[in-house]
């Protein structure tokens, strides 16, 4: 269970999990596809204009090969169905089950009589739709968030239907558990304000929110409900049965905009509560920790607090604070470290940093200067999830251009991205790299997708991109990577839509026009170095989207357009190919070969391939065997530690590593002290070497800097005298003598400590609001700024490399 907590005009947390993304995300179950009107706007050039950067390799398709997939290509016209948008979820794992819900962009009252939206199902992975309307009685069922289905292979589906507040004394929900066979109609005691949410493991627990705040919770799919709490803002899932949520004080107005939410905690079901935090903005939950925004003194910037055992305690973070104009963002996050991006003070300065946790998710160090994250809320931060450790985002340089970035040690350092060898630079290039195109562009409509990689295709990566001294606003190419970033080929020029089939042994596009119908789609079972050409249909389609099962297991892609009927009226259309008789060989020994991840194959064997403390051989198909992985093809891995370096180590609280230096130095005003860090009223006194190991690092032997020497006091308090249980007799005048010099020594060693004690608190105090970091700068030729006067073009404010296909951006 993930949230997504972003309040602009007030410091906020945002946190991203894995099923933030719904809509563009390939791995989401639930995806919406929306038939935009035509002949209202004005047309996009969908001609290539200038020099071509590259040549894409295409092969053909024989009579056989196309005879084959003709067989296997299975077309639904949704006729008479009038709905704007559909909305497709995919049902259990494995089993094909489909669930698409048509609907009406705008409802009216006569919708609840007579039922305007209309359900299908499919229990053949798309090759056939049936109308189930009737299993729901037509009843109206919401747009936004009218369907969902339950975690992992459970076959739990709600709809979440669309009732008049006037009629009934709560809304309606509609319950399957036969993966949309049958459905039962529950009456709640509430009118749900957002969707009904499952339990990440469990799909019995449910929880929802009503329109008056009031937090419900039912243990039984649905049939019973009862009201936790009242006054909620938002909630999360945390550990187990964890219920995280916060709520108002009864009477207040605008808590949430004034800092003055409580943060609570439930772990009975709502039987009791534990308040763990008071006054705060907003929070979130993230690979175990616990953080919340909060507001320490009245009128004073908002600091983050972190948890890491489910609330029980919490300590500062150790980053700059944020005022009003400023937010916090958690842009990724496991149980070992969390990305965190804090804005730039200022408004609408469209950039922040990058902080990188210790494992306790306190100690933060810098990783990343000048990070774009966009004034709607969009960042291209992207985890390439096919190889571990990499990472891809976007930084908006000083002159106003947008450059990529890439790092293959979660964070440690980040480099401009290689330009493909088989891509030309464009004429007076000064600085010629490859950009991918990520969340901003895809909200600005410049591509149709966001980057693309999957856990069980091993390395592979698919985006849009353009090669240049910045990222371009003009029509984008798409560029493959098979070792998860190192290298790059240009692979298909101009947007698609792409999706990842037969884990990583067959890639799928279609081409993405504005006002252009398709009739074709490429495929390539070489990871994109050559593309073959289907018409899959004699009637061409507006495209709205591609559709696959999550995981990338199947070799069933479903291309979902629409055309005009007999009575030229829009109708849906579903079209889905079966590569698996096409491919229909099944993958051998011989079809596969041993591969070392984050290798560059120069440097030493012994480190070659070492990142975060081990090696990875993959065992992956070679390029050129076209045969089928198959469903049950599981990612096979060997790993072995390395002896631990310097690059295993990022450098503590207080030292940075300098330019082109693996050396942790400490920073100049930092030299001959002793760094004292409060957290949470404990002071955490530090001698340290400058070193700190990686979360997540598993090295063994080598490198080994000097143990730290560190220890624990509380900011203000004496530590307690050690008990004894040994007892001596004595006479009386020795014992009076002994009572009177005991006394006066301990009323000397209390003012003494007081004193001590009292000076470091005040100190501590002092140095508080100063954070410093550590100082992961990039390689020197990494920050290069082009000298060349700022280029026109724009989006969305940011400056982007001219094109004279401008008309692209409307």
């Amino acid at each position: 269970m993930n949230w997504t907590l972003l309040v602009f005009g007030s410091v906020c947390l945002l946190v991203l999990g894995e099923d933030a993304f719904v809509q563009g995300k390939r791995n989401a179950r639930t995806v919406t596809f929306s038939r935009t009107a035509r002949g209202h706007s004005r047309r996009r050039r969908d001609t290539w204009t200038g020099q071509p950067l590259f040549t894409a390799c295409k092969s053909p398709l024989s009579p056989k090969e196309r005879e084959l997939l003709l067989s296997h290509t299975h077309e639904t016209g949704f006729h008479g169905d009038d709905g704007s948008s559909f909305t497709l979820t995919w049902v259990g794992d494995g089993i094909g089950v489909i669930l698409v819900l048509s609907t009406l962009s705008a409802p009216s009252d006569s919708f609840y009589e007579g039922g305007s939206t209309r359900l299908y199902r499919s229990d053949d992975y798309g090759k056939s739709f049936h109308d189930i309307s009737h299993a729901i009685n037509n009843t109206f069922i919401k747009k936004d968030f009218g369907i969902s289905a339950g975690p992992g292979n459970p076959q739990q589906v709600i709809l979440t239907a669309n009732v008049p507040f006037t009629e009934r004394p709560g809304g309606v929900i509609l319950t399957s558990m036969d993966a949309g066979v049958t459905f039962r109609s529950v009456q709640l005691p509430f009118y749900p304000a957002q969707a009904i949410q499952f339990h990440y493991q469990d799909p019995k627990y449910l929880v929802g929110i009503s329109i008056d705040d009031g937090l419900w919770l039912s243990q039984d799919f649905g049939n019973s409900w009862s009201e936790v709490h009242e006054g909620v803002h938002t909630f999360t899932w945390g550990s187990g049965i964890t219920l995280f949520f916060s709520s108002s004080p009864k009477g207040t107005v605008e808590a949430a905009r004034r800092g003055e939410l409580i943060l609570r905690r439930t772990q009975d079901f709502g039987k009791t509560f534990a308040t763990i935090a008071k006054n705060i903005f907003s929070f979130g939950y993230i690979g175990g920790f616990l953080f919340t925004s909060v507001m320490e003194k009245l009128g004073s910037p908002r600091v983050i607090y972190v948890s890491s055992d489910q609330g029980d305690h919490f300590k500062k973070a150790q980053l700059p604070s944020a005022t009003t104009e400023q937010f916090y963002s958690v842009l990724d996050g496991d149980e070992d470290m969390i990305f965190m991006h804090v804005d730039n003070p200022g408004e609408d300065t469209y950039f922040g940093t990058i902080y990188t946790s210790d494992d306790r998710g306190i100690l933060y160090s810098k990783s990343l200067e000048r990070h774009l994250f966009g004034g709607e809320g969009k960042s291209d931060f992207t985890n390439v999830t096919s190889l571990r450790g990499v990472y891809l985002t976007n930084i908006l340089e000083k002159d106003g251009r947008i450059r990529s970035v890439i790092s293959f040690d979660r964070g440690g350092r980040w480099r401009f991205l290689k330009k493909p060898e088989n891509v030309d630079c464009p004429e007076n290039s000064e600085k010629c790299n490859l950009h991918i195109h990520g969340e901003h562009s895809h909200f600005s409509g410049i591509t149709p997708m966001l980057p693309l990689s999957e856990p069980t295709a091993t390395g592979l990566v698919i985006a849009h991109g353009s090669v240049g001294d910045s990222i371009s606003s003009a029509r984008p190419d798409v560029y493959v990577s098979g070792d998860g970033g190192y290298t790059w080929l240009g692979t298909l020029r101009g947007p698609h839509h792409y999706s990842i089939l037969d884990s990583g042994g067959l890639i799928v596009a279609v081409e993405a026009h504005g006002d252009r119908k398709i009739s074709s789609i490429k495929f390539s079972t070489d990871e994109g170095q050559c593309w073959k050409t289907y018409n899959f249909t004699d009637h061409p389609i507006f495209l709205a989207g591609l559709a696959s099962e999550p995981g990338t297991k199947t070799m069933n892609i479903s291309i979902f357009g629409y055309r005009p009927d007999d009575d030229d009226q829009p109708m849906w259309v579903a079209v889905t190919i079966d590569f698996e008789h096409l491919i229909n060989r099944e993958c051998g020994e011989q079809d596969y070969v041993k591969w070392l991840a984050h290798s560059d194959y120069d440097s030493n064997p012994e480190t070659d391939g070492c990142l975060l403390g081990y090696k990875e051989t993959f065992r992956r198909l070679k390029k050129l065997s076209a045969c089928r992985n198959g469903r049950g093809y599981v990612v096979s891995r060997q790993q072995r530690p390395c002896l631990c370096t310097r690059e295993d180590f990022m450098c503590d609280y207080g030292f940075y590593r300098h330019e082109n230096s693996s050396e942790c130095l400490p920073q100049p005003d930092f030299l001959n002290q002793t760094q004292d860090i409060c957290l949470d009223g404990e002071l955490e006194d530090f001698q340290t070497s400058g070193y700190r190991k990686i979360p997540g690092d598993k090295c063994e032997g080598g490198f080994s800097p000097p143990r730290n020497n560190a220890f624990e006091k509380n900011c203000g308090k004496g530590d307690s005298p050690p008990s004894s249980n040994l007892h001596t007799e004595r006479s009386p005048g020795m014992l009076v003598l002994i009572v009177v010099c005991t006394c006066v020594g301990v009323i000397g060693l209390v003012i003494t400590a007081a004193l001590i004690i009292t000076s470091r608190k005040i100190n501590c105090r002092q140095r508080s609001p100063a954070y410093r970091f550590s100082a992961l700068q990039l390689q020197e030729d990494d920050l290069y700024v082009s000298n060349e006067s700022s280029p026109n073009g724009k989006i969305n404010g940011f400056q982007v490399q001219e094109d004279s296909d401008d008309d692209l951006i409307e």
